[in-house]
This record gives structure tokens, C-alpha cells and sequence, in this order.
């Protein structure tokens, strides 16, 4: 994993830690877990029991996807965004339908998946559900605003 992506998160999770003590809804920095999964990656299995996550998808210095699970969305933490055809919106189909971003032609479905775990650093924020899904949307929104993603909609 790169030391600069790692010095970006932990100094976001500094920032959001203050945000959220402004905004009364305090969350704790030793709360919050942090997970790396350098390219290649490989996706995650679950969520930890009793835990909620933001997860992120970098591309070299670019924000591609910020996004949020809470304790019973395994699948969308796990495998959806890998698979175009696994849900509405996810990030294997924003990229297939706008490749420009990632600085690539096309990409087939067959093929969209692999790239992301090849090419994309996934990072894992973990916070307990005890904390509740305000603190979650809370985290979600202040890494939307501070890393402002190409692919959100």
C-alpha cells in the first residue's frame, strides 16, 4: 500500500473525528478500524461481526468510489462492485459505462472485475454499529466532500 494513500485516510479520519464532535455525534479515532487492500486486491469475505464500514476505491491519487454497508449488506461490501450486473449502481458498471476517468478504453464485462482488483487500493473503515447508522452517513458524507469521487451518483 502506498505510505501516501495511508497518510491521506488516517489524516481524513483525524478531520472527520473533529467533524463529528462538532456536529454531536462524537465518534472516537480508537473506534475506528482501518483496512488496506493494496492492488491487486482481493475483495473482502464479510463484515466483521458488529461492525459498519465506508469503503474506498483509489486509483493512483484519484478517488474512484466511496460508498457504505452497514452490518447486513455483505454482498454490497463483499463482491458487488466487481460484478457490473449485481446491482443498480456499483462501480464495475460506472466504470464500464464511463471509462474516461480511469484513463481506459472499454473495459468488457467479462473483464471489468478483474481490473478493479488489479488496479484499485480498496480501503476498509470499520466502526461499531453500536455507533449507529447516523455515525455511518456521517463518515460516508465527510469522505464524499473531502476526496470527492469520480463515480457517484
Amino acid at each position: 500500500m502506498k505510505k501516501q494513500l495511508q497518510q491521506l485516510v488516517d489524516q481524513a479520519l483525524s478531520d472527520f473525528v473533529k467533524a463529528s464532535k462538532l456536529a454531536g455525534n462524537e465518534i472516537k479515532r480508537n473506534l475506528i478500524e482501518t483496512e488496506y487492500l493494496p492492488a491487486p486486491h482481493k475483495p473482502p469475505s464479510k463484515i466483521p461481526d458488529g461492525m459498519m464500514a465506508v469503503y474506498v476505491f483509489y486509483h493512483g491519487n484519484r478517488c474512484l468510489k466511496v460508498g457504505k454497508v452497514g452490518p447486513k449488506s455483505a454482498a454490497r461490501y463483499t463482491h458487488h462492485h466487481y460484478n457490473p450486473s449485481s446491482s443498480g449502481s456499483n462501480l464495475a458498471r460506472s466504470i464500464m459505462l464511463h471509462h474516461k476517468p480511469i484513463g481506459q478504453g472499454s473495459i468488457k464485462q467479462e473483464d471489468v472485475g478483474k481490473w478493479i482488483k488489479e488496479n484499485t487500493d480498496r480501503v476498509n473503515i470499520l466502526i461499531p454499529t453500536s455507533m449507529g447508522k447516523l455515525s455511518l452517513s456521517l463518515l460516508e458524507a465527510f469522505l464524499h466532500c473531502r476526496w470527492n469521487p469520480e463515480y457517484e451518483g
